[in-house]
């Protein structure tokens, strides 16, 4: 068991955002008899699972569906994993924007290169 400094420690999540998870049922953690956060080792990698969707865009309302799933239980996989797979869909179709973005990135700076040469 650990306590949110530890879980702090692991995760490089601080402790405000794990109690805001906490808030908003992302995370369930039991508590110990004098009222404090008592974490499990599967926390670590539940709160490093939260990070990874909230970074990949995944909307707060879907990850608080997504976290009531899992606490449910094993009978919910099939729901999360089309959950996980609409995101994967989400994520390839920003992939591809920042790629366009990039892309033409790359001609400006190339047009600008190209300029440059010629001035010099």
């Amino acid at each position: 068991m650990m306590h949110i400094r530890e879980i702090v420690a692991a995760t490089e999540i601080p402790a405000s955002t794990l109690r805001y998870y906490e808030k908003k049922k992302l995370l369930q953690v039991q508590r110990d008899a004098a009222g404090c956060r008592d974490y499990v080792d599967q926390d670590i990698a539940w709160v490093q699972f939260i990070q990874r969707l909230k970074d990949t865009g995944m909307l707060l309302r879907d990850i608080q569906r997504y976290a009531a799933l899992r606490y449910e239980g094993d009978s919910t996989m099939p729901e999360r994993l089309e959950m996980l797979r609409r995101h994967r869909e989400y994520v390839l179709a920003q992939q591809a924007k920042w790629q366009e973005y990039r892309e033409h990135l790359e001609q400006k700076m190339a047009f600008y290169e190209e300029y440059i040469g010629k001035m010099q």
